[in-house]
């Protein structure tokens, strides 16, 4: 079956450069940085890294996110366990803004 993402084009991440060379240098920059060993170490912003993955559902993030987690001594527990607190904070969003449907409906049924 074929489907739009292809692990194969994971490793193609750095040819974003060809057109905007300048810009992709920038970017490179800047994510290195931020995956350096700082306040956090690289293992607990990995698992940072792997958490936002699922909660924003990119699948090449998700692939090379596990791979770095396990690369840095992270082992499946943990990473489950992320995965579990970006899933109640994404379904905390969802129903806080429950919030605001409430509101509106309430508006309206005046």
């Amino acid at each position: 079956m074929e489907t739009y993402y292809k692990p194969e084009d994971l490793p193609k991440f750095p040819d974003i450069n060809q057109q905007a060379p300048e810009l992709a240098e920038k970017f490179f920059d800047y994510y290195n940085a931020v995956f350096a060993e700082g306040a956090l170490t690289e293992r607990e912003k990995a698992l940072i890294a792997l958490s936002v993955a699922h909660a924003v559902q990119c699948p090449y993030c998700i692939d090379a996110f596990t791979q770095s987690c396990l690369e840095k001594g992270s082992n499946l527990e943990e990473m489950t366990e992320a995965v579990h607190v970006v899933t109640a904070i994404r379904g905390g969003a969802s129903l806080v803004h429950g919030v605001q449907m409430r509101n509106i409906a309430e508006k309206l049924s005046m």
